[in-house]
């Protein structure tokens, strides 16, 4: 998940967001949270955390959470990152600045994004579960990596209420 804004898009995350956290085996956050009490309830709810800041992070969240972070998922090497600048060429860009990831999680955008640089890393942003913007819906994803292979990206959408 990316740019959850909690509290000022939303007051909590979507219930089949929350029930996800609970059943994965980790948890990605690419920045955004906005309130340090959602990375605490974060931490409380799952098995493992991987989080990032983000633009409109203050200084709780800064002192307690890196630009980037890196962590192997059983044979898979995962990047995390909140902003990767503009779509135009971005593929390109992070490969050369992520060189010894297979995957790449972002944020920044809310625009859901699942691509695959030349270098064969994959960029995957997971939009956001609290403010659609320019959207249909919010979203965040699901993935699951087996055999140090990451399959099953699911991109979740709840219905509008």
């Amino acid at each position: 998940m990316a740019d959850t804004h909690v509290p000022r898009r939303a007051r909590d995350l979507p219930g089949k967001l929350w029930r996800a956290v609970e059943a994965a085996e980790v948890v990605v956050h690419a920045g955004d949270w906005v309130c340090v009490e959602l990375l605490d309830a974060l931490l409380a709810r799952s098995h493992q955390l991987i989080g990032v800041v983000g633009n409109n992070d203050g200084p709780p969240l800064r002192a307690r959470l890196p630009e980037v972070a890196v962590a192997e998922l059983d044979g898979v090497r995962l990047a995390v990152v909140h902003d990767t600048g503009a779509a135009r060429g971005r593929e390109e860009r992070c490969a050369a600045q992520f060189p010894d990831a297979d995957v790449l999680v972002f944020g920044h955008s809310h625009i859901p994004w699942d691509t695959v640089a030349p270098t064969g890393l994959r960029l995957l942003n997971p939009g956001s579960p609290t403010d659609r913007r320019r959207q249909p819906t919010c979203s965040w994803m699901t993935a699951e990596i087996n055999g140090g292979q990451l399959e099953q990206v699911q991109l979740h959408r709840p219905p509008v209420t």
